[in-house]
């Protein structure tokens, strides 16, 4: 069992940078995939980004490739998002993901643990 937290979460303008944090407890943390996913006011859940457990593979969304950085250091227990260059279309809900070994890095439905969720707004 993992649980996830995120933070870091909140109100910026839009040009601005966040740091989302998020912190993992349970066994093995450095033997599961971490990803991000964010969710729109009437949209669905989407991927944003994803680290395998080594943190030698590195993905990201066409939307937020440039812009945003994952890492993880995995003596904390814990892999951030890095968004810089924010947009207001970058609003959303942002949920921390895990897996030992996801079907898909992209799909929601291949990750079994999910963080409660940390808001982001951009203004513009």
């Amino acid at each position: 069992q993992v649980q996830l937290v995120e933070s870091g979460g909140g109100l910026v303008q839009a040009g601005g940078s966040l740091r989302l944090s998020c912190a993992a407890s349970g066994r093995s943390f450095s033997s599961y995939t971490m990803g991000w996913f964010r969710q729109a006011p009437g949209k669905e859940r989407e991927f944003v980004a994803v680290t395998s457990w080594t943190g030698g593979s590195k993905y990201y969304a066409n939307s937020v490739k440039g812009r945003f950085t994952i890492s993880r250091v995995s003596v904390k227990n814990t892999v951030y998002l890095q968004m810089n260059s924010l947009k207001p279309e970058d609003t959303a809900v942002y949920y921390c993901a895990a897996d030992v070994s996801p079907s898909s890095y992209t799909e929601t439905n291949a990750y079994r643990y999910w963080g409660q969720g940390t808001q982001v707004t951009v203004a513009s």
